[in-house]
């Protein structure tokens, strides 16, 4: 009898096991309101490095059938784009908003914790007013100080859809990079196919 029980008990604890891996992750806002996509975020949104009509959030534009807006700054960390963020998101009917930050924190130096408690506070923000969040992670083999997991845990605590790392198989890649830091057409081509996998379930 206390077998069986334990069997029983152990197939229990085995699917919730197999439950808890499988399910999807909460996502907030995934219904969201709003009518436009805005891409928030630094010089990989603003697009140096492509030409004309060739950074992510216009190529992006021609996937989907919401208006894109384009709200990059280069040079932008995440605390300037937070003081930026009721003009360039806020005030624009966000329904989804794509942000890529953290780049020029990590490469200027400042702390991971600063970085991504301003990152918290623009997604939150953002969410509260009704729309989707979906996160750009970027991961550097050697030079990433824990910024990689760090848009995991953000994406994970805040209900946000994460694209983990939009720099894969781009980044060290001549055909796809117009200088070590930034990609060129194709590269920004790889991008807004990420970001529209990202969304597609959403749209």
């Amino acid at each position: 009898m206390k077998a069986k029980v334990f069997a029983a008990v152990a197939v229990l604890g085995a699917a919730w096991l197999l439950y808890a891996w499988l399910k999807p992750p909460y996502v907030r806002n995934a219904d969201p309101r709003g009518d436009n996509i805005v891409c928030f975020g630094d010089s990989l949104t603003y697009g140096t490095g492509a030409s004309p009509g060739m950074d992510y959030p216009s190529q992006l534009r021609r996937l989907v059938s919401l208006p894109v807006i384009n709200a990059g700054v280069p040079g932008d960390t995440a605390a300037e784009a937070l003081e930026r963020l009721e003009e360039d998101v806020l005030e624009r009917s966000p329904r989804m908003v794509l942000i890529t930050l953290g780049g020029n924190d990590l490469k200027n130096g400042a702390s991971k914790e600063e970085a991504f408690e301003n990152l918290r506070l623009i997604v939150e923000r953002i969410q509260e007013a009704g729309a989707l969040v979906v996160l750009g992670g970027i991961r550097f083999m050697v030079w990433d100080r824990g910024f990689g997991d760090a848009y995991e845990e953000l994406a994970e605590s805040t209900g946000s859809v994460l694209v983990d790392n939009v720099f894969e198989g781009v980044m060290g890649n001549a055909a796809l990079m117009s200088d070590p830091i930034h990609p060129n057409d194709k590269g920004y081509a790889v991008f807004a196919r990420r970001f529209h996998e990202a969304l597609e379930p959403y749209l």
